[in-house]
Protein backbone atom coordinates (compact mmCIF):
# COMPACT_ATOMS: atom_id res chain seq x y z
CA UNK A 1 0.00 0.00 0.00
CA UNK A 2 1.49 3.35 -1.06
CA UNK A 3 1.56 6.61 0.84
CA UNK A 4 1.89 10.17 -0.44
CA UNK A 5 4.86 12.30 0.48
CA UNK A 6 2.45 14.79 2.08
CA UNK A 7 0.93 12.12 4.33
CA UNK A 8 4.39 10.86 5.21
CA UNK A 9 5.46 14.38 6.21
CA UNK A 10 2.38 14.77 8.43
CA UNK A 11 2.92 11.58 10.42
CA UNK A 12 4.32 11.52 13.91
CA UNK A 13 7.97 10.55 14.27
CA UNK A 14 7.09 7.00 15.30
CA UNK A 15 4.57 6.62 12.46
CA UNK A 16 7.12 7.94 9.97
CA UNK A 17 9.74 5.45 11.15
CA UNK A 18 7.25 2.57 11.07
CA UNK A 19 6.21 3.44 7.51
CA UNK A 20 9.81 3.44 6.25
CA UNK A 21 11.34 0.92 8.65
CA UNK A 22 12.11 -1.74 6.06
CA UNK A 23 13.06 0.39 3.09
CA UNK A 24 16.53 -0.59 4.27
CA UNK A 25 16.33 -4.24 5.40
CA UNK A 26 15.77 -4.65 9.16
CA UNK A 27 17.33 -1.19 9.70
CA UNK A 28 14.79 1.34 11.08
CA UNK A 29 17.66 3.49 12.38
CA UNK A 30 17.96 5.00 8.89
CA UNK A 31 14.36 6.23 8.94
CA UNK A 32 14.91 7.45 12.50
CA UNK A 33 17.80 9.65 11.36
CA UNK A 34 15.75 11.01 8.43
CA UNK A 35 12.65 11.85 10.48
CA UNK A 36 13.92 15.14 12.01
CA UNK A 37 14.61 16.57 8.54
CA UNK A 38 10.97 16.64 7.47
CA UNK A 39 9.13 17.99 5.57
CA UNK A 40 10.51 16.51 2.36
CA UNK A 41 9.67 18.28 -0.90
CA UNK A 42 9.73 15.03 -2.86
CA UNK A 43 10.86 11.44 -3.02
CA UNK A 44 14.32 12.27 -4.37
CA UNK A 45 15.27 14.44 -1.40
CA UNK A 46 13.80 11.83 0.95
CA UNK A 47 15.93 9.09 -0.58
CA UNK A 48 19.02 11.32 -0.62
CA UNK A 49 18.52 11.99 3.09
CA UNK A 50 18.18 8.30 3.92
CA UNK A 51 21.20 7.40 1.81
CA UNK A 52 23.24 10.11 3.54
CA UNK A 53 22.47 8.46 6.89
CA UNK A 54 23.99 5.24 5.53
CA UNK A 55 27.02 7.01 4.05
CA UNK A 56 27.95 8.73 7.31
CA UNK A 57 27.31 5.70 9.53
CA UNK A 58 30.32 4.11 11.25
CA UNK A 59 31.77 0.95 9.77
CA UNK A 60 30.18 -1.26 12.43
CA UNK A 61 26.69 0.01 11.64
CA UNK A 62 27.22 -0.32 7.89
CA UNK A 63 28.43 -3.89 8.40
CA UNK A 64 25.32 -4.59 10.46
CA UNK A 65 23.18 -3.28 7.60
CA UNK A 66 24.93 -5.65 5.19
CA UNK A 67 24.50 -8.62 7.54
CA UNK A 68 20.78 -7.85 7.91
CA UNK A 69 20.27 -9.15 4.37
CA UNK A 70 19.62 -12.81 3.53
CA UNK A 71 21.67 -15.11 1.36
CA UNK A 72 20.21 -15.47 -2.11
CA UNK A 73 18.32 -18.66 -2.98
CA UNK A 74 18.84 -20.11 0.51
CA UNK A 75 16.13 -22.71 1.22
CA UNK A 76 16.35 -22.39 5.01
CA UNK A 77 16.11 -18.60 5.01
CA UNK A 78 13.24 -18.66 2.52
CA UNK A 79 11.31 -20.87 4.94
CA UNK A 80 12.10 -18.87 8.05
CA UNK A 81 13.52 -15.39 8.01
CA UNK A 82 13.00 -13.54 4.73
CA UNK A 83 11.07 -10.32 4.97
CA UNK A 84 8.07 -9.91 2.67
CA UNK A 85 10.06 -7.44 0.54
CA UNK A 86 13.07 -9.75 0.19
CA UNK A 87 10.83 -12.72 -0.60
CA UNK A 88 8.99 -10.79 -3.32
CA UNK A 89 12.28 -9.52 -4.79
CA UNK A 90 13.83 -12.99 -4.96
CA UNK A 91 10.64 -14.40 -6.49
CA UNK A 92 10.68 -11.69 -9.17
CA UNK A 93 14.11 -12.93 -10.29
CA UNK A 94 12.89 -16.54 -10.28
CA UNK A 95 15.04 -17.52 -7.29
CA UNK A 96 12.08 -19.49 -5.91
CA UNK A 97 12.05 -21.69 -9.02
CA UNK A 98 15.68 -22.73 -9.48
CA UNK A 99 16.72 -25.93 -11.18
CA UNK A 100 18.95 -28.33 -9.24
CA UNK A 101 21.94 -27.11 -11.25
CA UNK A 102 21.11 -23.49 -10.39
CA UNK A 103 20.70 -24.30 -6.67
CA UNK A 104 24.08 -26.03 -6.71
CA UNK A 105 25.67 -23.02 -8.45
CA UNK A 106 24.16 -20.56 -5.97
CA UNK A 107 25.21 -22.69 -3.00
CA UNK A 108 28.77 -22.87 -4.33
CA UNK A 109 29.16 -19.12 -4.85
CA UNK A 110 27.28 -18.21 -1.65
CA UNK A 111 29.64 -20.41 0.37
CA UNK A 112 32.73 -19.06 -1.39
CA UNK A 113 31.59 -15.47 -0.88
CA UNK A 114 30.74 -15.88 2.83
CA UNK A 115 33.98 -17.77 3.44
CA UNK A 116 36.02 -14.91 1.99
CA UNK A 117 34.11 -11.83 3.21
CA UNK A 118 32.17 -12.97 6.29
CA UNK A 119 28.90 -11.38 5.18
CA UNK A 120 26.20 -12.22 2.61
CA UNK A 121 26.46 -11.38 -1.06
CA UNK A 122 24.01 -8.59 -1.84
CA UNK A 123 22.71 -7.56 -5.23
CA UNK A 124 19.59 -5.69 -6.31
CA UNK A 125 17.87 -8.76 -7.75
CA UNK A 126 15.15 -6.76 -9.51
CA UNK A 127 17.88 -5.56 -11.90
CA UNK A 128 19.08 -9.07 -12.74
CA UNK A 129 18.20 -12.48 -14.11
CA UNK A 130 19.42 -15.70 -12.50
CA UNK A 131 22.29 -15.98 -15.00
CA UNK A 132 23.47 -12.40 -14.52
CA UNK A 133 23.44 -12.78 -10.72
CA UNK A 134 25.73 -15.80 -11.01
CA UNK A 135 28.05 -13.86 -13.35
CA UNK A 136 28.07 -10.94 -10.90
CA UNK A 137 29.09 -13.30 -8.08
CA UNK A 138 32.09 -14.42 -10.11
CA UNK A 139 33.12 -10.85 -10.98
CA UNK A 140 32.98 -9.72 -7.36
CA UNK A 141 34.69 -12.63 -5.63
CA UNK A 142 38.21 -11.30 -6.43
CA UNK A 143 37.46 -7.99 -4.62
CA UNK A 144 39.00 -7.18 -1.26
CA UNK A 145 36.78 -6.72 1.80
CA UNK A 146 36.75 -2.90 1.70
CA UNK A 147 35.79 -2.79 -1.97
CA UNK A 148 33.10 -5.41 -1.48
CA UNK A 149 31.62 -3.63 1.53
CA UNK A 150 31.28 -0.49 -0.57
CA UNK A 151 29.76 -2.44 -3.45
CA UNK A 152 27.31 -4.08 -1.04
CA UNK A 153 26.20 -0.68 0.27
CA UNK A 154 25.67 0.53 -3.29
CA UNK A 155 23.46 -2.48 -4.02
CA UNK A 156 21.56 -1.98 -0.75
CA UNK A 157 20.82 1.60 -1.80
CA UNK A 158 19.53 0.37 -5.16
CA UNK A 159 17.22 -2.05 -3.35
CA UNK A 160 16.05 0.72 -1.04
CA UNK A 161 15.38 3.09 -3.94
CA UNK A 162 13.11 0.53 -5.59
CA UNK A 163 11.28 -0.15 -2.34
CA UNK A 164 10.81 3.55 -1.72
CA UNK A 165 9.60 4.07 -5.29
CA UNK A 166 6.89 1.45 -4.71
CA UNK A 167 5.96 2.78 -1.29
CA UNK A 168 5.86 6.59 -1.67
CA UNK A 169 4.06 8.63 -4.33
CA UNK A 170 5.18 12.15 -5.11
CA UNK A 171 5.27 14.58 -8.01
CA UNK A 172 8.88 13.61 -8.69
CA UNK A 173 10.06 10.06 -9.23
CA UNK A 174 13.28 8.14 -8.64
CA UNK A 175 15.14 7.02 -11.77
CA UNK A 176 14.74 3.31 -11.09
CA UNK A 177 12.47 2.10 -13.91
CA UNK A 178 13.25 0.84 -17.39
CA UNK A 179 11.20 -0.27 -20.36
CA UNK A 180 11.31 -2.97 -23.02
CA UNK A 181 9.02 -2.60 -26.02
CA UNK A 182 8.49 -3.89 -29.55
CA UNK A 183 6.48 -3.29 -32.70
CA UNK A 184 5.97 -5.21 -35.94
CA UNK A 185 5.99 -3.67 -39.40
CA UNK A 186 4.65 -5.71 -42.31
CA UNK A 187 7.01 -4.53 -45.05
CA UNK A 188 5.20 -6.75 -47.57
CA UNK A 189 2.13 -4.50 -47.36
CA UNK A 190 3.88 -1.42 -45.98
CA UNK A 191 1.64 -1.32 -42.90
CA UNK A 192 1.86 -2.00 -39.17
CA UNK A 193 1.15 -5.67 -38.44
CA UNK A 194 -1.87 -6.06 -36.16
CA UNK A 195 -2.84 -9.26 -34.38
CA UNK A 196 0.58 -10.90 -34.11
CA UNK A 197 1.07 -12.94 -30.94
CA UNK A 198 4.33 -12.06 -29.17
CA UNK A 199 6.11 -13.86 -26.34
CA UNK A 200 9.04 -12.49 -24.32
CA UNK A 201 11.18 -15.30 -22.92
CA UNK A 202 14.00 -15.02 -20.38
CA UNK A 203 16.75 -17.44 -21.37
CA UNK A 204 18.80 -19.41 -18.86
CA UNK A 205 22.11 -21.27 -19.09
CA UNK A 206 21.48 -23.69 -16.20
CA UNK A 207 17.72 -23.77 -15.73
CA UNK A 208 14.52 -23.59 -17.69
CA UNK A 209 13.77 -20.55 -19.78
CA UNK A 210 10.60 -18.78 -18.68
CA UNK A 211 7.95 -16.67 -20.38
CA UNK A 212 8.05 -13.15 -18.98
CA UNK A 213 5.22 -11.60 -21.02
CA UNK A 214 2.66 -12.42 -23.69
CA UNK A 215 0.91 -9.84 -25.87
CA UNK A 216 -0.80 -9.30 -29.22
CA UNK A 217 0.06 -6.36 -31.46
CA UNK A 218 -2.59 -3.67 -31.93
CA UNK A 219 -3.58 -1.64 -35.01
CA UNK A 220 -0.29 0.28 -34.76
CA UNK A 221 1.72 -2.95 -34.72
CA UNK A 222 2.63 -2.31 -31.08
CA UNK A 223 1.64 -3.92 -27.80
CA UNK A 224 -0.80 -1.97 -25.66
CA UNK A 225 1.70 -1.95 -22.80
CA UNK A 226 5.48 -2.32 -22.75
CA UNK A 227 6.57 -5.94 -22.45
CA UNK A 228 8.42 -4.82 -19.33
CA UNK A 229 7.66 -1.44 -17.78
CA UNK A 230 7.31 0.27 -14.43
CA UNK A 231 10.37 -1.60 -13.11
CA UNK A 232 13.96 -2.28 -14.13
CA UNK A 233 14.50 -4.49 -17.17
CA UNK A 234 16.65 -7.28 -15.69
CA UNK A 235 20.15 -7.73 -17.09
CA UNK A 236 20.22 -10.94 -19.09
CA UNK A 237 19.52 -12.76 -22.33
CA UNK A 238 16.06 -12.85 -23.91
CA UNK A 239 14.12 -14.11 -26.89
CA UNK A 240 11.17 -12.42 -28.56
CA UNK A 241 8.98 -14.94 -30.39
CA UNK A 242 6.65 -13.60 -33.10
CA UNK A 243 3.89 -15.79 -34.60
CA UNK A 244 3.94 -14.42 -38.15
CA UNK A 245 2.68 -17.49 -40.02
CA UNK A 246 -0.84 -17.11 -38.68
CA UNK A 247 -0.74 -13.39 -39.40
CA UNK A 248 0.08 -13.75 -43.10
CA UNK A 249 -2.29 -16.71 -43.52
CA UNK A 250 -5.09 -14.62 -42.03
CA UNK A 251 -4.42 -11.95 -44.65
CA UNK A 252 -4.61 -14.56 -47.43
CA UNK A 253 -1.01 -13.99 -48.51
CA UNK A 254 0.06 -16.95 -50.69
CA UNK A 255 2.35 -19.11 -48.56
CA UNK A 256 4.19 -22.38 -48.96
CA UNK A 257 2.97 -25.36 -46.93
CA UNK A 258 4.39 -25.29 -44.34
CA UNK A 259 5.11 -21.55 -44.43
CA UNK A 260 8.74 -20.52 -44.92
CA UNK A 261 8.48 -18.29 -41.80
CA UNK A 262 6.11 -19.37 -39.05
CA UNK A 263 7.43 -18.33 -35.63
CA UNK A 264 10.37 -15.92 -35.67
CA UNK A 265 12.75 -15.82 -32.65
CA UNK A 266 14.84 -12.71 -32.01
CA UNK A 267 17.56 -13.20 -29.38
CA UNK A 268 19.11 -10.19 -27.68
CA UNK A 269 20.63 -9.09 -24.37
CA UNK A 270 19.80 -6.37 -21.85
CA UNK A 271 22.63 -4.53 -20.08
CA UNK A 272 20.97 -1.29 -18.90
CA UNK A 273 18.11 -2.05 -16.48
CA UNK A 274 16.94 1.56 -16.23
CA UNK A 275 17.15 2.22 -19.98
CA UNK A 276 14.56 1.95 -22.74
CA UNK A 277 15.22 -0.87 -25.19
CA UNK A 278 13.02 -1.18 -28.27
CA UNK A 279 13.32 -4.39 -30.33
CA UNK A 280 11.15 -4.21 -33.48
CA UNK A 281 10.47 -6.75 -36.21
CA UNK A 282 10.30 -5.83 -39.91
CA UNK A 283 8.85 -8.80 -41.71
CA UNK A 284 7.59 -10.25 -45.01
CA UNK A 285 6.49 -13.86 -45.60
CA UNK A 286 10.08 -14.62 -46.72
CA UNK A 287 12.41 -12.32 -44.74
CA UNK A 288 12.81 -10.34 -41.55
CA UNK A 289 15.10 -7.79 -39.91
CA UNK A 290 15.50 -6.02 -36.59
CA UNK A 291 17.56 -3.27 -34.97
CA UNK A 292 18.19 -1.79 -31.56
CA UNK A 293 15.84 1.11 -30.93
CA UNK A 294 15.24 3.30 -27.91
Amino acid sequence: MSITIADLNSKSRDEFVTALANVFEHSPWIAEQAAPQRPFAGINVLFTTMKAAVDRAPVELRLGLIKAHPDLADRTQRAASLTADSNAEQNTAGLDRLSDAEYDAFERVNNAYRSKFGFPYIVCVRRHTRDSILRDFERRLPNDVAAEMQRSIEEICRIAALRLDQLVTAEDRLSVQGRLSTHVLDTHSGKPAAGIAVELIELSDLGLSRVVARAVTNADGRTNQPLIGGRPVPIGKYELLFSVGDYFAGRQVPLSDPPFLDRIPLRFAVSEPEGHLHVPLLVTPWSYATYRGS
